[in-house]
């Protein structure tokens, strides 16, 4: 007969991780904690009024946290794609936003096209420093009046007795005021519509290049976000990055890991908040106990924990489909649109639970909202994302 000893008991408290880490995931994601934890979250305040540090790249690039999944021939760590979802998880531990946007910017959206459409010259010209955190990278698609559009760009690329000269702007661009180069969305051709566009990598030191202002935002306060502007730079032919025309195919095809990595990132966030504001829950008593044994808070809880597991769950199943050579952009389009909407609806709601103290700039749970709610715009808002997903079934 089956005994009181026999039956199996739900254990709350496990910590087994997910399939697709091993552990040596784990040991690298206890590795960028401790340092996270000892080395950028004391700073965290402070680079909400000042900006990250250029020391931040330098001192990550040393650690070997900037090339954890690329190729070791560039100083990278050779390590799989799930190895800059561990660092997407665990850099949320620094309080600060805004600075693991512009390290994503750095390894996960400027970094890749140059990896995989750049020539050796290139990639041991920008990508060998930028995994040393010696130089610094950016991608500039933005322009004042085209988000979204990408075929609607202005920045024109001139051939002109060999070499290219470029005019036009772009905004948003975060890293844009501390970037030593940048992979630079353009036209060549601007009657050949989505087959006219070109990327380039342009020295940021090069004449004409103007970083006109530093723009304020309502989070990320501690990435510069640059408006720029390009007033005949010359560059050579060598500059360009891939072919000629195909600039637009390149772009959306670094769109993918930039827009899954951001959806790791989202799913972290919400799930620090819920971390944070659940024990506060635990701490904060009203009305002679604990604001959590409230039936109304109690459901809170659960119906967020819902959102981050299932965008979790997502987020990795797509990750494995895309370390194991599959292009799954419907999917990626997926966990993007919901992981971000999930962690801004995470972040509301944890800001009520804390009531007032939610709304003071102490507690940190208000920057954790304005944080995350660019994520809704960034990479692919989720209009584009919602376009993305009806056109995947022929609609």
């Amino acid at each position: 007969m089956t005994t009181t000893a026999d039956v199996l008991k739900p254990d709350f408290a496990s910590q087994r991780k997910h399939f697709i880490f091993t552990d040596e995931h784990e040991q690298l994601r206890d590795s960028i904690r401790r340092f996270v934890i000892k080395e950028l979250q004391p700073h965290a305040e402070e680079w909400e009024e000042n900006t990250i540090p250029n020391w931040v790249f330098q001192r990550m690039g040393e650690l070997g946290f900037l090339g954890l999944d690329k190729p070791e021939q560039y100083g990278g760590q050779g390590g799989d794609y799930y190895t800059s979802l561990v660092l997407a998880e665990e850099i949320v531990h620094a309080h600060c936003g805004g600075m693991a946007m512009g390290l994503a910017v750095h390894t996960d959206m400027a970094m890749p096209p140059i990896l995989a459409f750049g020539t050796e010259e290139q990639k041991q010209e920008w990508v060998v420093p930028a995994i040393k955190g010696e130089k610094i990278l950016c991608l500039g698609i933005t322009e004042p009046d085209a988000g979204s559009d990408v075929a609607g760009i202005k920045t024109r690329a001139v051939r002109d007795n060999g070499d290219y000269v470029i005019n036009g702007s772009k905004t948003f661009i975060t890293n844009g005021h501390r970037a030593d180069v940048i992979v630079l969305v353009t036209k060549t051709d601007p009657d050949a519509g989505h087959g006219g566009i070109t990327l380039f990598l342009v020295d940021m030191s090069l004449p004409g290049v103007i970083r006109e202002k530093k723009l304020e935002k309502l989070g990320m306060h501690a990435s510069d976000t640059a408006l720029l502007a390009f007033q005949d730079v010359r560059v050579p032919e060598s500059a360009m990055l891939g072919e000629l025309g195909k600039g637009f195919y390149h772009i959306s095809w670094e769109l993918q890991g930039e827009r899954l990595i951001g959806a790791a990132g989202c799913v972290a966030g919400a799930q620090h908040v819920f971390d944070r504001t659940l024990q506060y829950a635990k701490e904060r008593t009203a009305f002679g106990r604990p604001i959590g044994n409230f039936q109304v808070i109690r459901h809170k809880f659960a119906e967020m924990a819902v959102k981050i597991e299932t965008a979790r769950q997502m987020v990795y199943t797509t990750a494995w489909r895309f370390q194991n050579g599959e292009y799954p952009v419907r999917e990626i389009s997926m966990a993007k649109l919901y992981a971000s909407q999930i962690s801004v609806e995470v972040a509301d709601e944890c800001i009520q639970i804390h009531g007032g103290n939610g709304y003071m700039k102490e507690y940190g749970i208000e920057r954790s909202w304005r944080d995350l709610r660019l994520n809704r715009i960034g990479a692919g808002t989720d209009e584009v994302m919602l376009e993305v997903i009806g056109r995947s079934y022929g609609l």
